[in-house]
């Protein structure tokens, strides 16, 4: 009877634990039912897991296919790169490391589960090691945070469902690539391509092997393992990975032992926009693409040129605003930030790189040294000495205003005068300085006066032929001089307007060898019956009639007022902005020796048009754009215009080579060594203010432009101050740099082609005028432009 009541109860246990059993397989089963159905925790839908949302930076790259920079959102500098851009040992590395049997599982490792669960059961620590790769890019996409004891119930299930689904969608291959572009490496390196470049300065192609399990061994915990902070702890890591690669016989044990041997070598280059090549171009660009379509109220009063500019630029430029006047597949607007861009630009990296490297040299080195000396002991410093106090103050002030320290606090609700109090109040800072920044202590006040002691310059260099940007540099250091100095600032040309002043005369039947009077004008102003004399600070060949060649070639001012009399100030303005100059420009009688403020981007442009037959092509910045797959959905074509006739131009050809062989351009062959074909034209304004040269040769179309924040910043030394000494070296600096780099394909020996018919400029008294001219003396070479830019 005992037995068979023992047998009974035995029976009911086995029941009630098959059915315990049956109630938790079903209880699952029902769970991983309604967690797949999104009933239970995040389940994204399925054309979600089939085109994953994701946000990658979008990539900048030069006409030779160099990556120059990016643009990421902020603590998101995610490059997409594909599996095959990948190096094998970082896979390798990946597989040993975070889960061996990754090709043999559908996205659960049952094997390594069960080891975790029994290790977390049985072993007394923490449970571990279950994780596949897949899971864990279930966990980086979708898997919500752990808060509450319920969700840290479920959040494994629902990884597990994820990582199941994402294994019927994607093959492995897909599944790695999805997982190293999106994992935070810090130092803003989301995604192996970032971290590649952070921490090496490569490719994720090109990582060697110790370099490949650095940055695996970084994914258990990036904060712990962090090779900048934790070298030693990172080391150790990056040995357990190569070990582990060992084990899963990727590598040998001899590889192992010498891998593991290597210190621990960075090529750390923390991620900053302001940092690397071309800052001032990629800023521009960014500006460009991002810019929203113009509306007057948008604008404040005094920036109503602004207001031309952009809706100028938004009418006939695809460039400025494509983000807006666009849109994706889905309907909505580009993101530079977000949607992994590749944006292919015109600049060349290497003639990027020689135009900053002649800035540095002519003004780091040597100009701005010499500015300093100037300056010292001065107690205007940095300001001219015909300066007076009250219009330093003014200008001080208004420096104070436009500060982001002045912003900050007037946001804050801080008075002016709590505002003024702290500007007059020592503080610790650090300053930029030729040396790098330093610590010091200073005034806000003094240190806004300090920075305007520094010179600011401006250049670029196009292709007049296709219009490609090659060059583009804004100002001497992106990082504490952010206005730029190329294509925003605008400052008086001085005599680089009078090639427009002399085209002018060609198309209206003058010639190069015409002669006009050299002597002082005295010319009343039609529009104001002001009686206009200007200056000149050279007496040479005073009281004879010369050629307008010898005018042009010597920069004589005489010789423009004369010119401008005999044809219309309006006619000048009129062609000026056809060759490309969008500012407004005030028709007066002094127009002719450049009292307008133009950019040195609107120069260059109107430039080409010396180089390129009398055909303006306007500034190229990017050539295509592609998508994150690789498909171009936006190409780009250049843009030109014919501003003169071909009689026209030829005359002013002529002229223009001979400013570069034999007048105020001549260093550019004495000095500098270059022998190519070219013309050009210096310029500088009153009191030195400016400093201009705008040089061409049959391929390139260059500008350069020197001065101070303010106008009352300059050399009083008409020796170092003119535009022949500030401006001028920088271009011959960078072209011994591009006609030395051989692989550009610029050579010294090509010409300007000129048909037969045009050889003879002058006409029939050519050679009679030619043969009375008086050679330029080597005084007046030297001097280059200390004729120049008197005009009151």
């Amino acid at each position: 009877m005992g037995i068979i009541k023992n047998k009974k109860i035995e029976n009911k246990i086995i029941v009630s634990l098959w059915s315990l059993l049956a109630i938790g397989v079903i209880s699952l089963i029902i769970i991983f039912i309604l967690i797949s159905n999104g009933k239970i925790g995040y389940m994204p839908p399925i054309e979600e897991l089939e085109n994953p949302k994701d946000k990658f930076a979008s990539e900048i790259y030069s006409a030779d296919l160099k990556v120059i920079g990016n643009y990421h959102q902020s603590q998101a500098n995610r490059v997409y790169v594909d599996y095959q851009d990948i190096s094998p040992d970082l896979i390798d590395a990946l597989i040993a490391t975070e889960d061996v049997r990754f090709y043999e599982h559908s996205g659960i490792d049952l094997r390594a589960l069960a080891r975790a669960v029994v290790k977390g059961v049985f072993g007394g620590g923490t449970a571990g090691g279950g994780s596949t790769i897949t899971q864990q890019l279930a966990k980086q996409l979708y898997s919500p945070s752990a808060d509450s004891k319920i969700e840290r119930l479920f959040q494994k299930p629902i990884e597990w469902v994820i990582a199941l689904k994402l294994e019927r969608f994607y093959t492995k291959e897909e599944i790695i690539k999805m997982y190293l572009n999106k994992f935070d490496f810090l130092y803003n390196a989301v995604g192996i391509q970032s971290a590649s470049t952070v921490y090496f300065s490569t490719t994720p192609d090109k990582l060697k092997i110790e370099e490949a399990a650095m940055l695996v061994g970084m994914l258990k915990n990036p904060a712990l393992y962090n090779p900048v902070r934790r070298k030693e702890k990172t080391q150790a890591r990056r040995n357990v990975v190569l070990s582990q690669m060992e084990k899963a016989g990727y590598i040998t044990k001899a590889e192992c032992d010498s891998l593991c041997q290597l210190p621990l070598e960075l090529k750390f280059r923390k991620v900053d926009h302001k940092e690397g090549l071309a800052p001032y171009f990629r800023e521009k660009l960014r500006l460009m693409l991002t810019a929203k379509e113009p509306k007057r109220s948008d604008y404040r009063g005094w920036q109503r040129q602004q207001y031309v500019d952009d809706s100028i630029a938004w009418a006939t430029n695809p460039l400025y605003g494509w983000c807006n006047k666009n849109r994706k597949p889905d309907g909505s607007k580009y993101n530079i930030y977000t949607d992994g861009l590749k944006i292919y630009t015109t600049l060349d990296s290497r003639m990027q790189q020689y135009a900053e490297e002649a800035v540095d040299e002519h003004i780091n080195r040597y100009l701005q040294p010499e500015f300093f000396k100037e300056l010292r002991g001065k107690k205007n410093a940095p300001f001219s000495k015909d300066v007076t106090p009250e219009e330093i103050q003014s200008m001080l002030e208004r420096s104070k205003k436009q500060s982001d320290r002045y912003r900050i606090m007037k946001q804050a609700g801080k008075t002016e005068e709590e505002i003024d109090v702290a500007f007059k109040t020592p503080c610790d800072m650090q300053v930029y300085t030729l040396r790098g920044v330093v610590d010091t202590t200073m005034t806000p006040m003094d240190s806004i006066r300090y920075y305007k002691s520094f010179l600011h310059t401006g250049f670029m260099a196009i292709n007049s032929k296709n219009g490609h940007v090659k060059a583009y540099v804004g100002g001497v250091d992106f990082r504490h001089f952010q206005y730029d100095m190329a294509s925003v600032g605008r400052r008086q040309v001085g005599s680089t307007v009078k090639p427009f002043l002399y085209t002018l005369a060609m198309e209206e039947g003058f010639t190069p060898c015409d002669m006009a009077p050299n002597v002082q004008p005295y010319i009343v102003d039609k529009a104001t019956g002001d009686v206009w004399a200007p200056r000149n600070s050279s007496d040479k060949r005073v009281g004879e009639n010369v050629t307008l060649h010898w005018g042009l070639t010597t920069s004589n001012n005489w010789i423009s007022a004369w010119l401008m009399n005999q044809l219309s100030p309006q006619s000048l303005a009129t062609l000026m902005h056809s060759f490309g100059i969008r500012n407004y420009i005030d028709p007066v009688m002094a127009l002719c020796l450049g009292p307008a403020e133009v950019s040195v981007e609107e120069m260059v442009t109107a430039y080409t048009a010396f180089s390129n037959a009398g055909i303006r092509v306007d500034p190229m910045y990017v050539t295509r754009i592609e998508d994150n797959f690789g498909n171009v959905i936006s190409t780009f074509t250049p843009n030109m215009t014919e501003v003169m006739s071909q009689q026209a131009y030829y005359k002013m050809l002529s002229i223009l080579k001979d400013v570069v062989n034999e007048g105020t351009g001549v260093r550019i062959r004495y000095k500098y060594g270059i022998t190519a074909p070219m013309g050009g034209k210096t310029g500088t304004t009153n009191n030195n203010s400016d400093g201009w040269f705008m040089a061409f040769t049959p391929e390139l179309a260059a500008g350069v432009w020197v001065g101070g924040e303010d106008r009352s910043i300059h050399f009083d030394r008409m020796s170092v101050g003119q535009g022949a000494s500030m401006a001028l070296p920088i271009y011959g600096l960078f072209m011994q740099k591009v006609y030395a780099d051989e692989d550009l394909g610029y050579s010294q020996d090509t010409d300007f082609e000129i048909p037969e018919e045009f050889e003879n400029v002058c006409g029939e008294v050519s050679s009679d005028v030619t043969s009375k001219e008086e050679p330029i003396s080597q005084e007046t070479k030297q001097e280059g432009d200390v004729m120049e830019g008197m005009f009151d």
